[in-house]
């Protein structure tokens, strides 16, 4: 094997990477990767999510990392999901979107086949993608003053990321359905009972607990971990390659519908979205194709593919015959 070859899969040390979104840390066989946004409620923009596709491999690939700890900066948020910003602009471009759906889809690819043990180091609110993240990871230890909570069905969007995959698993079908459809709050005691989390901590002992649970399973042996992993991993595997391509179409579809622009709306106005204007959409036909399909042609300008309910051209002004 030549000494080029080895190169190439060679871990690097964290500090060359320059990280700017993530924290990566490596201490012996231990590894944190820290989303490092607090400002933005740890929320995850594209570049958050190719940072964490990169360290995530880099942690794969260094022999001496065992054990790897998941975990926001801060107090306030583990992960709130989805950065708004990049979702604002998204909703105009779904091509784009679906390109961030990739990163997101890959850094959490590279997570669940890091061929290590990996804890979610539960330090705040764990909404939405953010909690993708969290059930992606091996266990959970959560501090005992926070809570996990699904939104997507609230606002606009679906958790087809690992949620719906795996949440029947962990928690059961009809409490992943409680979960999803109510995008209620969870606390920490009740993410205990359901099997959200493998422990709960006063604050103070979060970080005591995450590495006495980092140095239990690091006493093990580590071929022996790693295909229980990969055995233990055949249904996420499964549901997971059954759907993500489908999730990734749908979702870059839908990101330009009325229901995620009216999601979207509500978040940025901090107000209820209007579910009873959508439901009468449905109703009237009107949730996919709000006026009509585009089948009108302007005879002045030329314009072409308006809607079919327009009485005049968007483009001249003109009215359409």
């Amino acid at each position: 094997m030549t000494d080029a070859f080895r190169t190439g899969f060679a871990a690097q040390p964290p500090e060359s990477f320059g990280f700017t979104h993530i924290r990566y840390e490596k201490n012996g066989w231990l590894a944190r990767v820290t989303i490092n946004r607090p400002e933005k409620h740890n929320a995850l923009a594209y570049q958050t999510l190719r940072e964490l596709e990169r360290a995530f491999l880099d942690a794969a690939w260094d022999d001496a990392i065992a054990v790897v700890v998941v975990t926001g900066a801060g107090d306030q948020a583990f992960s709130t999901g989805g950065d708004v910003d990049d979702m604002e602009n998204l909703t105009r471009r779904p091509h784009d979107y679906w390109k961030w759906v990739g990163a997101f889809f890959d850094a959490q690819d590279r997570l669940r086949n890091i061929g290590k043990p990996t804890i979610a180091r539960i330090n705040g609110i764990v909404v939405g993608g953010g909690n993708e993240f969290n059930i992606g990871c091996d266990l959970a230890v959560m501090a005992d003053d926070t809570y996990i909570r699904q939104i997507g069905a609230a606002r606009g969007s679906v958790a087809a990321a690992g949620a719906t995959q795996f949440l029947p698993l962990i928690v059961g079908d009809r409490r992943a359905r409680e979960i999803l459809f109510l995008c209620e709050e969870i606390p920490a005691q009740k993410a205990l009972e359901w099997g959200l989390v493998n422990k709960v901590v006063p604050r103070k002992d979060l970080d005591a607990a995450v590495q006495q649970m980092a140095e239990t399973v690091y006493a093990k042996l580590p071929n022996a971990i790693r295909y229980t992993k990969e055995q233990m991993n055949f249904w996420r595997h499964l549901a997971w390659g059954l759907t993500i391509g489908h999730a990734r179409e749908w979702l870059t579809l839908n990101s330009a519908m009325p229901e995620t622009a009216e999601g979207m709306s509500a978040f940025l106005e901090k107000r209820q979205p209007d579910y009873a204007k959508m439901h009468d959409a449905v109703t009237a036909g009107r949730d996919l194709l709000p006026w009509g399909p585009y089948t009108r042609t302007c005879a002045q300008c030329g314009a072409d593919a308006l809607p079919e309910s327009f009485t005049h051209c968007g483009k001249c002004g003109a009215a359409l015959k």
